[in-house]
């Protein structure tokens, strides 16, 4: 993720260009396809799920945010703990639904653990750890280490994640500590409760203004449509059929009357409460 901010509009997103800028593609690492169907082997993110209890807010707006400036030095303590263990996850040998809840609750405490190393910062793209010399964010730093090979979030998002499970709601669970990112979720996922938080992510994002608004006849959807437009189906037909698949009245009404995506933007500042 390494846009830069061009202006704003009314409604205080960011508009971005893509003309010559281009989302990272589902690249598949074919490194991590390895599972085994048949076991057993439950990874515990026990620690995961009450960090976030404990310090991510539901708020008003609908919009999670996380006290960063809050978190104490045992729960800071824990998380890196949490991290040290799933580094020593033996992740081919776990069944496919685990896989999923491993990488994604991977990908969500890493990019914590990223926020509280440099905090305090307005955005995450402030923090330029990436590799090359127009680096923007920490999204191509190499970070962890699993089974032997080191893994950066963009690996994670876009070479594991997209690739592998090939479904537009992992959109809707991975954050980027944003506030035009979809919701941090206040539990962990796991394999028993992946689907159904997933689901809940699209919802809650698509009938956000951050995630679709409809100004007159216009409608203005989240960067992450056009970003990963080919993960939504491409078009705008295809792009609003999604939308509308998990829109709620009214809202889900206006879109079957729209055909056309009129504009697009995304709010880079820190989830953080202040």
């Amino acid at each position: 993720m390494r846009w830069r901010a061009l202006t704003f509009f009314s409604t205080g997103f960011l508009l971005f260009s893509l003309s010559a800028l281009a989302a990272p593609k589902a690249d598949l690492w074919d490194r991590w396809l390895p599972h085994d169907p048949q076991s057993t082997l439950a990874v515990d993110h026990g620690a995961w799920d009450e960090w976030l209890k404990t310090y991510v807010a539901q708020g008003k707006d609908g919009v999670n945010r996380v006290r960063y400036a809050a978190v104490a030095s045992s729960d800071r303590r824990a998380l890196d703990a949490y991290l040290a263990g799933l580094g020593r996850t033996p992740v081919s040998k776990l069944n496919r639904s685990e896989q999923q809840a491993f990488w994604i609750n991977l990908y969500n405490a890493m990019t914590v653990q990223v926020i509280l190393t440099h905090y305090p910062v307005k955005s995450i793209r402030d923090i330029d750890i990436s590799p090359g010399f127009f680096s923007d964010g920490p999204w191509g730093k190499k970070l962890m280490e699993i089974e032997g090979e080191e893994v950066s979030l963009d690996d994670i998002e876009h070479r594991i994640l997209r690739p592998i499970w090939n479904d537009p709601r992992i959109h809707y669970a991975v954050n980027c500590a944003s506030i035009g990112c979809p919701n941090l979720q206040t539990l962990a996922f796991t394999s028993a409760n992946a689907d159904e938080l997933l689901t809940q992510g699209a919802k809650a994002y698509v009938n956000h203004p951050r995630g679709v608004q409809l100004n007159g006849k216009k409608l203005i959807v989240s960067s992450i449509y056009r970003w990963f437009a080919s993960d939504f189906g491409q078009s705008d037909r295809a792009i609003i059929g999604h939308l509308n698949s998990y829109a709620e009245p009214p809202l889900r009404g206006q879109l079957e009357r729209t055909n056309r995506i009129s504009d697009h933007g995304y709010d880079w500042a820190l989830n953080e409460v202040k």
